[in-house]
């Protein structure tokens, strides 16, 4: 991945940051994205402002936050390789308790920005005969959790799943890779955001006993961005979340 040019969506914390921070490590080129320019600007100079990253502030809900994207990585680097889309919001919320405003927020946010950030780095990568796109999924699209109601998040983000298998045979043969990541419980901000003040309490959920690290999810999507023969597949990075419980 040394020079290769990777787009990064909600990069400002957590997951975002650490999977830019293993690529820039890594001497790829690296260009973040968030919709918050104060967090985006303290994690581009938490990095040490490196020559080979580059940040854009924009909503990827937007499909101009895309080109830009788009136009920003081939003005600085000249080509786009990869995309991670991880932006996203995810909450909790009884069914009966969801109102329209609240499925148009996580499907404006996590459908409709992995669809149009997608829809604008595609064409490049058919002009450079290859790429990855990795999509950040969640476990819980296939393991729900009757003590976590979530179905408006979960809803959007299945519909990633979907997506993935689906631009995966569509652009097979323009050599574009199209995966998922479904993480488990990692430890980030997002938890917090969520109410959830012990992360740790939340181990019993892993077979492994423990909950994730961001850097591991990173460790992943480095992997996928690597591989030229894994497409259309979902990867669970959730320490056996989907095959038991410890308890």
């Amino acid at each position: 991945m040394k020079n290769k040019t990777v787009i990064i969506t909600g990069a400002s914390t957590g997951i975002g940051k650490a999977i830019a921070a293993y690529f820039i490590e890594r001497g790829s080129n690296v260009v973040m994205n968030s919709s918050n320019k104060e967090n985006l600007q303290k994690t581009y100079e938490a990095l040490g402002a490196p020559s080979n990253a580059a940040y854009v502030v924009g909503d990827i809900s937007q499909p101009e936050t895309g080109q830009k994207l788009v136009e920003t990585a081939l003005e600085k680097f000249t080509s786009i390789d990869v995309l991670i889309n991880n932006a996203g919001i995810f909450s909790p919320k009884p069914f009966l308790e969801v109102e329209a405003e609240d499925l148009d927020l996580f499907w404006n946010v996590n459908l409709k920005g992995t669809y149009f950030t997608t829809q604008a780095v595609i064409p490049q990568m058919i002009q450079q005969e290859g790429g990855a796109i990795i999509n950040i999924g969640t476990v819980l699209v296939d393991h729900a959790i009757d003590g976590f109601p979530a179905t408006a998040p979960l809803t959007s983000k299945g519909a990633i799943h979907a997506l993935t298998r689906q631009l995966a045979a569509e652009f097979g043969k323009k050599n574009i890779k199209v995966n998922t990541i479904a993480p488990g419980i990692i430890r980030s901000p997002l938890q917090g955001k969520m109410g959830i003040q012990d992360a740790d309490s939340l181990a019993g959920l892993h077979l492994l006993n423990r909950i994730g690290e961001a850097n591991e999810i990173a460790e992943a999507a480095y992997y996928l961005a690597t591989s030229n023969f894994i497409t259309g597949e979902t990867i669970n990075v959730a320490g056996g979340h989907t095959v038991g419980h410890a308890i």
